[in-house]
C-alpha cells in the first residue's frame, strides 16, 4: 500500500474519531497563537492578489477552510479521504469540497491566489515532496502565496501500526524545514518566510514548522 492509499484507508477508517479530537474548527485547543497568526498572515497576503480564490490542501473537516471562509476568502478545500470530505461538507455546507491527491488536484492551472497545506504533507515520504511541490506550484496564479505546515525533524519516519485506534498502520514525517524550503524554491517558489515553534499541547512531541513562499509573477 503506497502513501496514499495509507493515508486513505486511516481517516477514511478514523473520520469520527479524528474530528471529535480536533474539531470542525480552528481552536485554541489545537492550534497556537503563532499558528493562527500566520494563518491571519496568509490571509492579508491573498487580500492583496488581484483573485482571492485559495485552496485548503488536505483539508480533512474543513477546518482551515473555515477559518478562510469566514475572512471573505474564497476557498475550496480538497481531501483524499471520500469520509473526511463527507464530514466537512456536513459542517461547512456553503464551502465546496473535493476529492483530489496533493500530486494532483482537481484545480485548473494558475488558478489560485494561494493555497494551504496545514499539516497535509506529513505522510509524504521526503523523496515525493518535489512531487507536491511541483503540483502547489502549477495551481497557483502569478504572485500566489502558498502556507505549509509540518512536524519538523530530519526527515525521520514515525509508524503506527494501528494509526488513530483503526486497524490500519500510517506512517509520518518530520519533514526538516530546509529540505521544504529547498523543494519549494526547486518548484519556482520563493519563500519570504519560515517560523518553527516548540511543542505547546500534550499531542504535540517535535517542533512545529511554517514556511510561506509566493511563485513568481513573472517579471523581470
Amino acid at each position: 500500500m503506497d502513501h496514499v492509499s495509507m493515508a486513505r484507508a486511516v481517516y477514511d477508517a478514523a473520520a469520527e474519531k479524528y474530528t471529535a479530537f480536533v474539531g470542525t474548527e480552528l481552536a485554541a485547543a489545537t492550534e497556537a497563537p503563532i499558528d493562527r497568526a500566520l494563518l491571519t498572515a496568509f490571509v492579508e497576503l491573498v487580500a492583496a492578489h488581484p483573485g482571492n480564490r485559495v485552496a485548503d490542501v488536505g483539508c480533512g473537516p474543513g477546518r482551515v477552510a473555515a477559518f478562510l471562509a469566514a475572512r471573505d476568502i474564497e476557498v475550496v478545500g480538497v481531501d483524499v479521504s471520500r469520509a473526511m470530505l463527507a464530514v466537512a461538507r456536513q459542517a461547512h455546507p456553503s464551502i465546496p469540497f473535493e476529492e483530489g491527491r496533493l500530486t494532483a488536484l482537481p484545480i485548473p492551472d494558475r488558478s489560485l491566489a494561494g493555497a494551504v497545506c496545514w499539516y497535509s504533507v506529513i505522510y509524504t515520504p521526503p523523496e515525493h515532496l518535489d512531487e507536491v511541490c511541483a503540483e502547489l506550484g502549477r495551481v497557483l496564479a502569478p504572485g500566489g502565496h502558498l502556507l505549509v505546515a509540518f512536524q519538523a525533524g530530519t526527515g525521520e519516519p514515525v509508524h503506527r501500526s494501528e494509526a488513530f485506534g483503526t486497524r490500519f498502520p500510517l506512517t509520518s514525517y518530520r519533514h526538516s524545514i530546509d529540505g521544504v524550503v529547498r523543494v519549494l524554491t526547486t518548484a519556482g517558489l520563493q519563500v519570504h518566510a519560515r517560523a518553527v515553534r516548540e511543542p505547546e499541547f500534550d499531542h504535540e512531541s517535535t517542533p512545529q514548522a511554517f514556511v510561506l513562499a509566493r511563485i513568481g509573477d513573472g517579471s523581470t
